[in-house]
């Protein structure tokens, strides 16, 4: 079973209370935008095998959302923080990186 931080309750929840929002940190296209970048918002994801950072809904709790780093193979979580963080913070990406030295973030990765 997958166990998560709220980073605003700071209590630790099980996927039962949460709802998953997909992927974290993609930049969103509105108004005036393209259609093909319209278009790769609403349907491109990566989906990685390995470390992924993720959208995650505090839903049977405080109702907020917050982001999450984890490994889509091990379900090991690196770590959680608030929705409005613009990039992982450094203790998390150290994390990452101390078990997967290649990885590097990038918006959408």
């Amino acid at each position: 079973m997958l166990l998560l931080r709220c980073p605003y309750c700071d209590v630790m929840v099980d996927e039962t209370e949460l709802t998953p929002g997909g992927e974290a940190h993609l930049k969103r296209y509105g108004p005036g935008s393209s259609d093909e970048d319209f278009e790769a918002y609403l349907f491109h994801r990566d989906n990685p095998r390995g470390v992924h950072l993720e959208r995650w809904r505090h839903t049977y709790g405080c109702g907020k959302w917050f982001l999450c780093a984890r490994d889509t193979v091990t379900v090991e979580v690196f770590g959680t923080y608030p929705a409005q963080t613009l990039e992982p913070p450094q203790h998390i990406v150290d994390a990452i990186r101390a078990k997967y030295p290649e990885w590097t973030w990038r918006v959408g990765a």
